[in-house]
């Protein structure tokens, strides 16, 4: 089992850069895919980062390639969201998540599947 809090949300205007954090404690020991989710109101929460802490692979939506970085620090214990190039479209609730993997398996797209949830971090991108 493990705990996960965000912070590091805020606003920013086009163009601009914020960095989310999201601190994991717990039982570390274990293989997760740890993820980055965010949801508008009306919709279900989106996947747009993941990484395997037994294989290190990421993954990355399309909408967020080559402009965010899903990492981790060198204890583990922090999980990191580098957004740059921000849209107003990345306008959204963040949330932090995870969910015990096989390793070197993918991690899985449906906000269903992850046991593990932050309470979100909200991050507001202006015109």
């Amino acid at each position: 089992q493990v705990q996960l809090v965000e912070s590091g949300g805020g606003s920013v205007q086009a163009g601009g850069s914020l960095r989310l954090s999201c601190a994991v404690s717990g039982d570390l020991s274990r293989r997760y895919c740890m993820a980055w989710f965010r949801q508008v109101p009306g919709k279900e929460r989106e996947k747009v980062a993941a990484i395997n802490t037994g294989s290190e692979n990421t993954e990355y939506a399309d909408s967020v390639k080559g402009r965010f970085t899903i990492s981790r620090d060198a204890v583990k214990t922090t999980l990191t969201l580098q957004m740059n190039s921000l849209k107003p479209g990345d306008s959204a609730m963040y949330y932090c998540a995870a969910v015990l993997v096989i390793f070197g398996s993918g991690c899985p797209e449906s906000q269903g599947m992850y046991d593990y949830w932050g309470r979100g971090t909200r991050v507001d991108v202006s015109s």
